[in-house]
């Protein structure tokens, strides 16, 4: 049994023109077959376009409201819109909205200034670099506008003239016919590409682009406390832009080098030092290397194996802070020998006696490590 056409729009039977409108577009865009890939989703689209035909048009409308489908014919001036050739320029109207424009708007002009483009470089830093920053000297590629031409891509002494075919505006506009009204679709002009002028002799030295890629030096401060990651960004210094537009940035990412001495973990740096037994056991002052330089630590008697032992304020400065700074935590290991002299042995035999243990198997070796949890 076929349904009513009122029903399928979902609008009342005293609907006006606009309703009908709203409530087609509405649907068209639910279930157009190049958006909504479900079953069926087709062959509604057909029935709605079929309802619309009919309801859109004062004369077939008021023959079906008196006689219903069997008044108006079976396919009387019905055109399936999935065939129409034009249809595709109407369904751009319907959804220009997808790419950011609200449904109806014209699209931007493309002849005016453009931004250069965004660039992005990968450097890689020492990690005393990393922790106290300073200056640095890179090499990028960009984009500069031609200085021949000034950015214009047109051969000194000569001047872009103005597209014939967008007139100027780098767009070209088609009208299109349909059920519900006339839709202007607006596209990017074939002939000068959008920017609203035709280069008729091109500069020689940038082929009528009005930039040149070119290599240069650039000096760039690194904060000290920086870290993997990390990005800076130079203002000003990616492409150049196009038609008097501003430049692009320059992105640059931070990446740290291994240090075969330190370890970094937020703004604290880690090491680790290994001390004798009897520097364990008696306590003694030490020098250590942290990214200042050498400094003094304090071993305390009795010491165990794992001890963390603190610089305070020689780790990294604090990223935008560099005033306020990390610690060094560094990690006691202690070397037990595995052979002894006959001396040295008589000695620490004697210290077992004075401690009361009993040297069984393993020796006097055993008997250290039993000091130290081995």
């Amino acid at each position: 049994m076929a349904r009513d056409f009122y029903e399928i729009l979902g609008v009342s039977r005293d609907a006006d023109k606009e309703d009908l409108k709203q409530a087609y577009r509405r649907l068209a865009r639910k279930y157009h077959p190049d958006v909504n890939k479900e079953e069926g989703a087709e062959d509604r689209f057909k029935e709605i376009n079929r309802a619309y035909e009919v309801l859109s048009e004062p004369e077939t409308r008021a023959q079906y409201d008196r006689f219903g489908e069997a008044g108006i014919g079976a396919g009387a001036g019905f055109q399936d819109f999935g065939d129409m050739g034009g249809f595709a320029d109407i369904f751009e109207s319907f959804f220009s909205g997808f790419s950011g424009g609200a449904p109806g708007t014209q699209t931007r002009r493309r002849g005016g200034p453009v931004r250069g483009d965004d660039l992005r470089l990968d450097l890689k830093l020492d990690f005393r670099e990393a922790v106290f920053g300073g200056e640095k000297e890179i090499r990028i590629s960009h984009l500069e506008t031609c200085a021949t031409c000034s950015g214009s891509g047109a051969k000194p002494g000569t001047r872009p003239r103005t597209c014939s075919t967008c007139t100027g505006s780098g767009q070209v506009r088609r009208a299109t016919r349909t059920p519900f009204g006339s839709f202007t679709q607006v596209s990017v002009c074939p002939t000068c590409n959008g920017t609203g002028q035709v280069i008729e002799d091109k500069c020689e030295v940038c082929g009528g682009n009005g930039q040149r890629q070119e290599t240069k030096k650039l000096k760039i401060s690194i904060p000290a406390g920086v870290d993997n990651g990390t990005r800076l960004r130079v203002s000003g210094e990616g492409d150049a832009g196009q038609r008097s537009g501003p430049p692009g940035d320059l992105y640059v990412y931070l990446f740290i080098n291994d240090d075969p001495e330190f370890r970094r973990e937020g703004i604290n740096v880690l090491s680790d030092v290994k001390i004798s037994y009897l520097q364990a056991i008696l306590g003694s002052r030490i020098e250590v290397n942290t990214v200042d330089g050498a400094e003094e630590l304090t071993i305390p008697a009795g010491t165990q194996p794992n001890t963390v032992l603190t610089l305070e304020n020689k780790g990294v400065p604090k990223l935008g802070n560099p005033v306020s700074r990390g610690n060094h935590l560094i990690t006691v290991s202690v070397d037990i020998p595995t052979k002894v002299g006959t001396e040295e042995r008589e000695l620490l035999e004697k210290l077992a006696k004075i401690r009361g243990d009993r040297i069984g198997k393993g020796g006097v070796e055993g008997f250290i490590g039993k000091i130290f949890g081995g």
